[in-house]
């Protein structure tokens, strides 16, 4: 079953950037899901332990440089495509990277990170991360305790990665209208995610379902046994918090410390996850608006925000302004514009000053905010992020609606949620019209499991606060953390959200029952 965020193909309208679960250095391309091998390629070791060889081209490929004072190695982990026959000989190999500070004192073991998607690349993002707090990264306290574990699950980035949607088919995705009306749009829509999902099914057939959260949590037992942890300590963002309760369930006698960072709730049906989602883009929209009106220094569209957006979306359809680079701002480029913008409270002021420039016919603001959201190279290629969150998200997902039934509640979450009802409602298509096998995750307590910290943001419009505290009742172990702030996921934001999630990390103290964080 479909329980959390999603980034689907059918006009993306469902989100989850791949580094919007983290804060990442200034200079560090934002979303990058660059997905190169590295120059020396990592190996696998024998008798389920690492074999680590140095990759210092990583961090040089990503930002340019490495952080002062880490050393960057690389290794394969060989796991079963199936684990369920895990006999056959059959295998994916994960890549991780091992991130170690030379200020290193009585290390603790591994922290294991995964920043969301699914899709998103934990090699990326824990390079992002090690250039420490002066850069939006980890607490040197995390830093000094232990060696910083990222990988990229199966069919993500350098781990087999899926590649089966043409930038073709990807281009024209953004660029449908979000929130088809008529029913010939609705059609065409219906007819893209049909042959990528063919696509994919001709690529991949049987391997599909291989692609799963159920499937990628057993992996993850084998790379704590692979660094050498006795039990698993662990830093999830955002999709990785459904990862790491997927693992909470399976092995919970393994687990040391969890921190769930911007909750999925598994409870929760596909179309319930959807309808969610929709509610929570609405509301942090709602909040962006009113940010503007009450600093209209820093809001070109002050005046009516909300008016100014929708009036750019309702223009596109009728004449979209022309980029450079020979593509149009059509509204769905404006769309994925103003769901990219919504991560962060940061990109507010990006979108605001995107709309009014585009009204002047500059389309330049909102492709910057699309592509980095996409994932979109200059040469038009992308990375494999929305094919492996394609893979993923079906494969987890055995209730999806009916085609007729996406239409139908189009209209109702339209009327519910003006601008992103009706577009999370076709976001449903692509997982409707999927054709490789299901492979539904667990929704059930961690019982015996150590307590485990899930962390919620009120403003957050990808994973929606309410999804907090239904997570951690669900683990039965779970203890809620409140940050008061915007965007999507909390840690290391402030020093109140630093300081209770570095106790628990490194001393296992829960943090205080109740604990809210104010927003700065």
């Amino acid at each position: 079953m479909q329980r959390r965020s999603r980034l689907v193909v059918a006009v993306l309208a469902a989100v989850l950037a791949v580094s919007a679960g983290c804060t990442v250095p200034s200079f560090a391309p934002n979303g990058s899901g660059e997905t190169q091998a590295p120059a020396t390629a990592p190996s696998s070791g024998a008798s389920g332990s690492a074999d680590w060889r140095p990759c210092p081209d990583i961090p040089q490929q990503l930002v340019g440089q490495s952080a002062p004072g880490m050393t960057y190695d690389c290794a394969d982990v060989s796991v079963p495509r199936d684990w369920n026959n895990a006999g056959n000989g059959e295998t994916y190999s994960i890549a991780m990277i091992r991130i170690r500070s030379s200020k290193q004192q009585g290390r603790i073991g591994s922290l294991l990170i995964n920043p969301g998607g699914p899709g998103g690349s934990g090699i990326d993002t824990s390079v992002y991360l090690s250039f420490g707090e002066a850069f939006g990264g980890l607490p040197t306290e995390v830093t000094n305790k232990f060696d910083i574990i990222g990988f990229d699950p199966r069919g993500v980035g350098r781990s087999d990665p899926v590649k089966c949607i043409s930038s073709e088919d990807q281009d024209e995705s953004f660029a449908a209208t979000p929130d088809p009306v008529s029913q010939a749009d609705f059609d065409k829509l219906v007819a893209l995610n049909k042959r990528i999902a063919g696509d994919c099914a001709s690529k991949y057939g049987d391997q599909l379902p291989y692609f799963s959260t159920e499937q990628a949590a057993r992996d993850m037992d084998s790379l704590r046994t692979a660094v050498g942890d006795d039990k698993l300590t662990y830093l999830g963002f955002s999709y990785g918090t459904l990862l790491g309760a997927t693992y909470a369930q399976l092995f919970p006698q393994n687990v040391r410390a969890l921190v769930l960072d911007g909750a999925v709730d598994p409870k929760q049906n596909f179309v319930e996850g959807s309808e969610t989602q929709a509610k929570g883009f609405e509301r942090a929209f709602t909040n962006f608006t009113n940010w503007c009106k009450a600093t209209p220094d820093k809001c070109p569209i002050s005046a009516d925000p909300r008016k100014a957006v929708t009036d750019a979306l309702s223009a596109a359809a009728t004449k979209p302004v022309p980029g450079s680079d020979g593509r149009q701002a059509t509204s769905g480029w404006i769309f994925v514009s103003v769901i990219s913008s919504l991560y962060t409270e940061s990109g507010w002021a990006k979108l605001a000053d995107a709309i009014a420039e585009l009204k002047q016919g500059n389309p330049k603001g909102v492709f910057t905010l699309a592509d980095q959201y996409a994932e979109r190279k200059p040469d038009g290629t992308y990375s494999n992020l929305f094919d492996a969150n394609l893979a993923v998200n079906c494969a987890d997902t055995n209730d999806a609606p009916s085609l007729d039934e996406v239409r139908r509640l189009q209209g109702e979450w339209r009327q519910k949620y003006p601008l992103f009802g009706g577009a999370l409602a076709v976001g449903m298509l692509p997982c409707a019209v999927w054709q490789g096998g299901r492979d539904p995750y667990p929704a059930g307590a961690a019982k015996d499991a150590p307590p485990i910290v899930v962390v919620g943001t009120t403003g957050d419009p990808a994973t929606p606060y309410e999804n907090t505290a239904d997570l951690a009742s669900m683990l039965g172990v779970g203890h809620v953390l409140t940050w008061e702030g915007e965007g999507h996921t909390a840690y290391p934001n402030t020093p109140c959200i630093v300081n209770a999630v570095d106790s628990y990390l490194i001393d296992l103290k829960v943090p205080q029952e109740g604990l809210r964080c104010p927003a700065k």
